[in-house]
């Protein structure tokens, strides 16, 4: 166990080279909206802080020009843009067969919901990235895009989350690997696919900044667990109750990013089920990153076990604890 925690230091200190803060998922969204004959209310979402000098900005058929812009305002940690497009020349179903892109995607290493609602109750969505940048918008929508798009968009948010990550990682040190490990991680998963689920299908509402202040919080306990010398009492033996309490916190972080995207209206338990089997997958395949990376270093950093012991867990609290201040202060100002 001390060994694991050595060698997954050098892991958490190559994590934070990528960034100081939590990264809040604010993905792209684009929404289209049928109001009329040719007629369509456009909103388009994006975060504030950019990756690049080259703005993400959608594009649609050169027959349809932009009609009563209004200003962008600041909403969280996107900013919101709403117009109206007329589009003329089009056939008897409109946009259907035309297409609607994201410029920039590429430069800015993003991704972007497109979702599209028709006055016959058709409902549309495609993830863009900078592989596919535009999406024809198709005659019937597909339960094989729904699936696919929201698994990509679960993998995607869990994998952009680094405090959520730092959670995970402070549960595999706690427990080890193991059946333990895996009792562990999937009181995590049940915990946050309870409140991901009540959450997006409107059962109950809940601040967001205080959700983010104790998530932040969740992970600095964890810390101060794992600096305790005592580890033959209850919760030690027993760390499901731990991973599955906090877990319900998670989960209402997990459904304010699906809130972000939008769920397609034909189609929500599916794209809800795979949003939240996107989650694990990426949830796994970065257990088994931590572990592939530990098996590799274990032996080089033997010797300097007991000296690279404290350090994770001395990272894991101090993020944790900047986070809790910038959080809690959010929360004390919304």
């Amino acid at each position: 166990m001390k060994l694991l925690r050595s060698g997954l230091a050098a892991l958490l200190l190559l994590g934070l080279a990528a960034g100081a803060s939590a990264h809040r998922f604010a993905p792209s969204l684009l929404q289209v909206t049928e109001i009329g004959a040719g007629q369509y209310n456009m909103v388009w979402k994006t975060p504030v802080q950019a990756t690049s000098n080259i703005a993400l900005q959608p594009t649609w058929p050169e027959s349809c020009a932009v009609e009563n812009p209004a200003p962008p305002q600041l909403e969280g940690t996107g900013k919101v843009s709403t117009w109206q497009l007329r589009c003329t020349g089009l056939g008897e179903d409109g946009l259907v067969g035309d297409t609607l892109g994201i410029e920039g995607l590429g430069a800015n290493q993003a991704s972007a919901m497109v979702m599209v609602s028709l006055l016959d109750g058709r409902q549309y969505q495609a993830v863009l990235n900078a592989e596919q940048p535009a999406f024809v918008v198709p005659e019937e929508p597909s339960a094989g895009e729904v699936v696919t798009d929201y698994t990509w968009l679960g993998m995607e948010h869990i994998w952009g989350g680094i405090d959520h990550l730092l959670f995970v990682f402070g549960l595999l040190l706690l427990v080890g690997g193991g059946s333990r490990l895996l009792w562990t991680i999937t009181a995590f998963t049940v915990g946050h696919s309870i409140t991901l689920s009540l959450v997006t299908l409107g059962y109950f509402d809940y601040p967001v900044a205080l959700v983010e202040f104790t998530i932040a919080l969740s992970i600095f306990l964890l810390a101060v667990e794992l600096t305790r010398k005592a580890k033959n009492d209850w919760l030690w033996r027993n760390p499901w109750w731990l991973a599955g309490g906090f877990g319900l916190l998670h989960g209402m972080g997990f459904a304010g990013a699906l809130a972000e995207t939008g769920l397609p209206q034909a189609n929500v338990p599916l794209a809800l089920l795979f949003f939240n089997i996107g989650i694990e997958i990426g949830q796994i395949v970065f257990i088994l990153a931590v572990l592939a990376v530990w098996f590799v270093v274990r032996k080089p950093l033997a010797p300097w076990q007991e000296r690279l012991l404290p350090v994770p867990v001395y990272v894991l609290g101090a993020l944790s604890a900047m986070w809790c201040i910038e959080r809690g202060l959010e929360a004390l100002l919304a």
